[in-house]
């Protein structure tokens, strides 16, 4: 497998590009070519809901998981979100998260080199991380990448300065880093983002005659207007509500009515064309009468002596569900503490669980509807959780007991429609499902060789995942060497005596009687066909005559 590394590209033009060493790295850079390949067993006892075959648990190393996905999922994962260990020198229950940089750099640098492989043209990856590791990753990552596909490094506020924290001396530490890189900046497309903000208070205004003609419209106060709907003065409605609950009633009020509550505003006339000039002349001639001018682009302008009226409408987004006064989403988010999360999803993952709003808004910025993510370190399965929700097809990754503790009892829930995280955000009412997974033993051995524990169904499943992109139909044991029709092509795999104890080679061989067999059972199907065996006694010219692709195994099965 060839390694991406920018800094050879670079160094063909003649240019130098920094690089990290570590005691290793020579091995390092090249062992993700080195992982063996491994099967994909699928455990259906496991499935959740519906079994839905766009969605995968995986249990085991992610090393090995991830290059068991190549074959299957090479440029196709729209967003890749990780979580990795933040090395940072304590052991916890769930993990151990003590390793020396060299060797997290080590056990990083493969697992990012088939990331890369694994995401799309047009596709994100985010890394997450503290400061323990952030400036190492960065650097190997833009050497993965490439340096210039390296889109936002974000700080994420991850606690308040308060508790325990604040008793050291110097600064307290409340945040993570997110670096984002595009597989390929120039085919990269992000969405816009916006972040919910506390009500403008400066729209105080409020039409309090809005059905009557545009040009008789009155002004009074957001808050009089509030007052006036609960039958009081502004102090008595205050009283009655105290202060918390009027503060949110008001907010409340504000939203409901956004189209006619404004700030009036003294244009810039440097800002406008002549046109909008000249209509500010006019409504200061005629200052009792709210002017319209209509634009072919652009928000109409309402205008009164001079003055424009904004709309709090105009300022409005959703965001995370609901409309709210927004603003552009910066490189800084403070708005998504991770406190107070510790039942979300039902699971205990103690000081290293995120919260489902932040992968929420990663997929927001990074994703579309079925779009494919993944998360290679799932943890307690928090980015397979909103993905789900939201309606992404996804792919999760934990090793050890954690795949099954910890990720499938969440992912269970989610299916059955539980409430907690972003839930109500997204409406979610459940549904759906997933396939749950093991890593099986190498599918082939140091001389490239099937290995014989390797049964068909599985290498048949590998073969028409790998020929059509398509997840094989499971169900009971295959008969037929015949694997189905996929685009109008045949696929067969003759492998592991499936025929029975035909000879030569109890029928892995593709041989004229085995040849008219496989083409009886599709009798409405002249080709093309692509078969798969251990050699072809067919002569060539007939091959070509019937429109058939014979690939030898295991030389021609698709191990990367």
């Amino acid at each position: 497998m060839a390694v991406p590394r920018a800094i050879d590209r670079l160094q063909d033009k003649g240019w130098i590009l920094p690089i990290l060493d570590w005691m290793s790295r020579s091995e390092d850079i090249v062992a993700a070519a080195k992982v063996p390949y491994r099967m994909l067993e699928a455990v259906p006892e496991l499935d959740g809901g519906d079994g839905n075959p766009s969605n995968m648990l995986i249990q085991g190393d992610n090393l090995d998981a991830l290059k068991a996905l190549l074959p299957f999922y090479a440029g196709r994962v729209k967003c890749i979100y990780i979580d990795p260990p933040f090395n940072t020198g304590q052991a916890f229950d769930d993990y151990d998260d003590n390793l020396e940089h060299s060797l997290w750099l080590a056990m990083m640098y493969p697992r990012l080199v088939l990331l890369r492989e694994l995401l799309a043209e047009d596709g994100t990856f985010v890394l997450h991380l503290d400061d323990n590791e952030f400036s190492y990753a960065t650097v190997i990552c833009d050497e993965i990448f490439g340096r210039k596909n390296r889109t936002y490094m974000v700080s994420f506020k991850q606690s308040a300065p308060k508790g325990h924290k604040v008793i050291n001396p110097g600064m307290v530490t409340t945040t993570n880093y997110i670096v984002v890189y595009a597989k390929n900046k120039s085919r990269w497309q992000p969405n816009r983002g916006f972040v919910a903000r506390e009500r403008d208070k400066r729209y105080s205004s409020f039409i309090s005659n809005f059905e009557d003609p545009i040009s008789g419209w009155k002004l009074t106060t957001v808050n009089k207007a509030f007052s006036a709907k609960h039958n009081g003065t502004l102090n008595e409605v205050k009283k009655k509500l105290g202060k918390k609950q009027f503060e949110r009633e008001i907010d409340e009020f504000v939203l409901a009515n956004a189209h006619r509550v404004v700030q009036p505003v003294s244009p810039d006339e440097s800002q406008v064309g002549a046109e909008i000039v000249e209509a500010i002349r006019i409504s200061e001639e005629n200052p009792k009468i709210v002017h319209l001018y209509e634009r072919d682009e652009g928000l109409p302008f309402y205008l009164k002596n001079g003055k424009r009226w904004l709309f709090y409408k105009d300022k409005l987004k959703e965001v995370d569900g609901r409309l709210a006064a927004a603003e552009a989403l910066t490189n800084s988010w403070d708005d998504l503490l991770s406190n107070n999360i510790h039942n979300e999803g039902g699971v205990r993952f103690p000081k290293s669980k995120k919260p489902e709003k932040l992968i929420k808004r990663v997929f927001d910025l990074f994703s579309a509807p079925r779009d494919l993510v993944l998360d290679s370190f799932l943890g307690s399965g928090t980015t397979a959780a909103v993905a789900h929700k939201m309606n992404r097809a996804w792919i999760g990754i934990e090793m050890g007991k954690h795949a099954e503790t910890h990720c499938k009892p969440r992912l269970d829930k989610v299916v059955e429609g539980e409430q907690g995280g972003i839930s109500q955000m997204v409406d979610w009412q459940g549904g759906g499902g997933y396939r749950y997974y093991r890593l099986g033993p190498p599918a082939f051995d140091a001389t490239g060789r099937i290995e014989p524990d390797i049964g068909f169904d599985a290498l048949a499943a590998h073969i028409w995942f790998a020929e059509t992109g398509q997840p094989a139909a499971r169900g009971e044991a295959a008969t037929s060497p015949v694997l189905g029709l996929h685009d109008g092509t045949a696929y067969a795999l003759l492998y592991n005596g499936i025929l029975g104890d035909r000879r030569p080679e109890s029928g892995n061989v593709l041989t004229p009687p085995i040849l008219a067999d496989l083409k009886a059972q599709l009798p409405d199907h002249p080709g093309p066909w692509v078969v798969y065996g251990e050699a072809c006694k067919v002569p060539s010219a007939r091959l070509k005559a019937a429109s058939i692709t014979f690939k030898q195994t295991p030389y021609d099965v698709k191990a990367r």
